[in-house]
C-alpha cells in the first residue's frame, strides 16, 4: 500500500527532503500518480493531508469540511481510478497544536470530547468515497462510536482499519514534516494516548478492544522494531493485520542505501520480514519502488 500526500493550493509536485524519493502532490498531479501506482498492480493508497497552515486552529475543524483537501482527492481518485483508498482519521493535520484530538484547558487531549469530532470526519472521508477508515488516533472507544455512525448512515460495506496498536514512537519524524505538523506540535508529546514502547500486553488488550468494537482488520505501527507485536497479533487474534513500515523506518534505510553503506535489497528484506512475522499488508513508502523490482 502507499502512502501519498497530497497538498492544498500546490501545482505539481513538491520533493520532501526527509523522505527520499517521496513527493507531495497537487490534485492536478494526482491522476498521473495513481495511475503510475495501478499499473504496477499496488491495489490501495493511504491518502494524507497537508492543508493550509492558515486553517489549521484548535479543534481541527477544516477536517469536517466536506470540500477540504483530502476530500477533494479522494474523490479524484474514485472517479478515475478502481484502486482502493484507505482515509486517515485523526486531527493533527488539522489542528493548531499538532495533537490526534481536542485538548482540555490544561493542555491534554480530552478522549471524550475528541470522539464526535471523530466521528463526523469518519463520515466526511466516507462520503467522498473512502473505502478504508483508518482511525489512528488512539481515542478509546472511537472504533465503535465510528462503526455505528457508518452503518446509520447506510455506510455498509466501508471498512475499517484500526490502528489499534500504535505507539508513541520517535520513528514518525518525517511524516510529521511532511504533513506539516512537526512545527505545530513542537516539543510535545503523544506519551498519553499513544501506547509505551515498552509494552506488548497492552498493545494485544487494544487489538482486542477495537475487534470487538467493529474493526475489520488492525493496524501495528510501527513495523521492524515491533514484528513482536505484529506476531504476537497475528497469533492471538487471526485477524487481518497491517502494518506500517513508517517515515523514519524508510528514511533510515534510504539514508544508508543513498550513502552506499547498505545494498538497495535491504528494502525488500525489511518488508519480507513483516510478512515472514504475520503481516497480511504492508504499508511503505517504497511501494513502487519495491512493485517495479518485483515485476522486473
Amino acid at each position: 500500500i502507499q502512502p501519498i500526500f497530497v497538498r492544498e493550493g500546490l501545482n505539481g509536485t513538491e520533493p520532501i527532503n526527509s523522505l527520499p524519493g517521496i513527493s507531495r502532490f497537487g490534485l492536478d498531479s494526482l491522476d498521473k500518480e495513481i495511475e503510475l501506482i495501478s499499473s504496477l498492480g499496488i491495489n490501495a493508497v493511504a491518502v494524507f493531508p497537508v492543508i493550509d497552515p492558515a486553517k489549521k486552529d484548535e479543534g481541527g475543524t477544516d477536517s469536517l469540511n466536506e470540500n477540504n483537501i483530502v476530500s477533494q482527492a479522494i474523490r479524484q481518485i474514485k472517479s478515475n481510478s478502481d484502486i482502493a483508498v484507505i482515509a486517515d482519521v485523526a486531527l493533527d493535520p488539522y489542528t493548531s497544536h499538532g495533537h490526534d484530538g481536542i485538548l482540555d484547558e490544561d493542555g491534554y487531549v480530552d478522549n471524550d470530547k475528541s470522539l464526535p469530532v471523530l466521528v463526523e470526519q469518519a463520515i466526511v472521508l466516507a462520503k467522498a468515497g473512502a473505502d478504508m477508515i483508518a482511525p489512528s488516533d488512539m481515542m478509546d472507544g472511537r472504533v465503535r462510536f465510528i462503526r455505528k455512525a457508518l452503518e446509520d448512515n447506510a455506510f455498509y460495506n466501508t471498512l475499517i482499519l484500526s490502528y489499534a496498536a500504535k505507539y508513541s514512537s520517535k520513528f514518525y519524524g518525517p511524516f510529521r514534516d511532511a504533513v506539516g505538523s512537526s512545527a505545530n506540535l513542537g516539543v510535545g508529546s503523544k506519551d498519553t494516548y499513544q501506547m509505551s514502547v515498552s509494552n506488548i500486553e497492552e498493545a494485544l488488550h487494544e487489538v482486542g478492544l477495537d475487534i470487538q468494537e467493529g474493526a475489520d482488520m488492525v493496524m501495528v505501527k510501527p513495523g521492524m522494531p515491533y514484528l513482536d507485536v505484529v506476531k504476537a497479533v497475528k497469533d492471538e487474534f487471526k485477524v487481518p493485520t497491517f502494518v506500517y513500515q513508517v517515515s523514519g523506518e524508510y528514511a533510515m534505510l534510504k539514508a544508508a542505501i543513498q550513502n552506499e553503506w547498505l545494498s538497495e535489497d535491504v528494502m525488500l528484506e525489511a518488508l519480507l520480514c513483516f510478512k515472514r512475522a504475520g503481516a497480511d499488508c504492508v504499508l511503505t513508502y517504497a511501494a513502487k519502488e519495491i512493485a517495479t523490482k518485483i515485476n522486473s
